[in-house]
């Protein structure tokens, strides 16, 4: 199953949505992970911000990378994984010099650019929901896994994705979007 992350070019910021895997770790090998590089460019241009959707290692494992670069995430979520109500690879949530901003709800992370709480997945799981057009476009991380639970939402977060009626919603491990 495929990891991407998102970037999204704004005119105040560059936001990578997730940082994906980067290296293999034995927390990990049952999945028998194979690594693709993101293109290099993305480091090369920079990025202002990063959004873990959550922090399935999966989804975090590039953090590292992004030392000093404020990275928000839900504080429940940053919570639950630090007391270990949610799994994950511990040293990939918390390596030297990441810079959590911990969010409580939703926050307008830039202009047109929102971040909003999606329970299911996980508890502190949020979907980032750019506003710039009519009608939204969602990046939702897992809250989705895959495009058929969006055609049948059995999740708070999967139901709120659908009430928005967006226009696309990217998913992390299918290529192509959902669109209702």
């Amino acid at each position: 199953m495929p990891v991407y992350v998102h970037v999204v070019e704004h005119p105040h910021g560059r936001i990578l949505v997730d940082t994906g895997i980067k290296e293999l770790h034995p927390a990990a090998a049952d999945l028998d992970p194979r690594l693709h590089p993101w293109a290099e460019d993305v480091l090369a241009a920079g990025v202002d911000l990063v959004v873990n959707t959550h922090l399935h290692f999966d989804h975090c494992g590039g953090n590292h990378l992004f030392a000093g670069t404020p990275i928000h995430v839900q504080r429940q979520e940053l919570d639950d994984v630090r007391s270990g109500a949610v799994q994950t690879i511990p040293e990939w949530v918390d390596p030297p010099g990441v810079l959590y901003v911990p969010v409580d709800g939703e926050l307008e992370l830039l202009p047109g650019v929102r971040l909003v709480p999606a329970p299911g997945h996980t508890p502190g799981s949020q979907i980032v929901v750019i506003d710039t057009a009519d009608p939204p476009v969602v990046i939702a991380g897992d809250t989705a896994v895959w495009s058929g639970e969006l055609d049948e939402p059995a999740t708070e977060g999967q139901r709120l994705i659908v009430a928005m009626r967006p226009e696309r919603v990217w998913l992390s491990h299918t290529h192509e979007p959902w669109q209702p």
